[in-house]
């Protein structure tokens, strides 16, 4: 059944997903959450598809009415959660009754704030992913007294003992603080700064009003790497998590809504759970990076990726209790599809187990 969450206060606000993890390939922009560690977890606690779309909120407060009970999950940076005025907690699927308003208020610290819906919100897609495009013009910002539409399959939620819903699941919330240490592997043209390179990490950068979705500007007081060789670097391929270095005091760090060439040096690339940390990363703030490995990188994100796993399976049981579907393979159709709640289908805990392989670089 087709319902509607009403926006009163739209803030920033797109409709998101994880992007296109294979798109660089034809050369069109990955997109996405900026921090994806929140969202494939607000995602995991209602029951959702890791890919499933959800609500991305960017520094600005938000609210919006429900037209039917919904069960949400709100995470990523701290902020002021409450329904009709009672506080709700992040990280904690909760009831959203229909009629009442959600607000989300003083985002701190951290910069995105995610609220996943059980059902399915929908969107348009382009290449497998409702992510916005700004280049292309795609992509959804809502607007105040717009409607999401949201199809919901599951039964009236009810707690067999107390009559209200009530879950608690253990999943690490990642601090955001007033500064942060961001891993980083080798770049390619690393051997091209001698030894400036390690300037990378013997000081603190602040993180410039002008960053945003596409890469953040990161300026120093300190002496910064130089590249030593004069030859000319041509335009060629970029990772997501690029750490360019132009002339000046300042480097640049590619996030996924780079374009998927550029020409400067890359003197390192932030691991995949380091961009997480970065999507959350507010003008202002103090940012050093940390050399590890490419096995360490990975071994990093596999467990961050395996604690998702066992969330699933813990949300995954608790609601085969309550009798609450579980969707974990959610197909693509356009909004407009006239069948679009045929596109959800019920599985197992385990079902997304096989996951896309888009660890760009570790």
């Amino acid at each position: 059944m087709a319902e509607t969450i009403t926006v009163t206060t739209p803030g920033i606000t797109t409709v998101q997903d994880l992007g296109r993890r294979r798109a660089s390939r034809i050369g069109q922009l990955t997109g996405g959450a900026l921090d994806q560690y929140s969202a494939e977890v607000a995602n995991a606690l209602v029951g959702s598809a890791a890919t499933a779309p959800l609500l991305e909120l960017v520094a600005l407060d938000f609210g919006a009415v429900a037209s039917t009970d919904l069960l949400v999950a709100i995470t990523g940076a701290p902020a002021d959660v409450r329904v009709d005025g009672v506080t709700r907690a992040q990280w904690e699927p909760f009831i959203w009754a229909a009629g009442t308003e959600l607000t989300v208020r003083d985002i701190r610290d951290g910069l995105r704030v995610y609220i996943a819906v059980h059902g399915t919100i929908s969107a348009n897609y382009l290449l497998d992913s409702c992510a916005p495009d700004p280049v292309l013009g795609f992509g959804r910002q809502l607007t105040e007294g717009a409607n999401v539409d949201v199809e919901t399959d599951g039964p009236l939620l009810d707690h067999p003992h107390f009559r209200i819903p009530l879950f608690h699941f253990d999943i690490a919330r990642p601090t955001c603080t007033g500064s942060w240490t961001i891993d980083v592997t080798d770049g390619p043209d690393i051997a091209e700064f001698g030894s400036t390179a390690t300037r990378l990490f013997e000081t603190s950068f602040v993180v410039g009003d002008n960053s945003n979705h596409i890469g953040l500007r990161l300026s120093s007081d300190g002496a910064v790497p130089q590249r030593e060789s004069r030859t000319e670097i041509l335009s060629r391929g970029v990772p997501i998590g690029a750490v360019e270095v132009p002339a000046g005091k300042e480097v640049l760090v590619l996030h996924r809504g780079r374009g998927v060439t550029a020409g400067y040096p890359v003197l390192a690339v932030v691991t995949a759970t380091g961009l997480s940390q970065l999507g959350q990363a507010r003008p202002g703030q103090r940012v050093r990076f940390r050399h590890i490995g490419i096995p360490d990188a990975v071994r990093r994100y596999r467990a961050q990726q395996a604690a998702i796993d066992r969330l699933r399976t813990r949300v995954a049981n608790a609601y085969d209790c309550l009798r609450i579907p579980v969707h974990t393979n959610t197909c693509h159709r356009p909004a407009q599809a006239p069948n679009a709640a045929a596109c959800v289908t019920t599985q197992g805990p385990r079902a997304d187990h096989i996951r896309h392989s888009h660890l760009e670089y570790p």
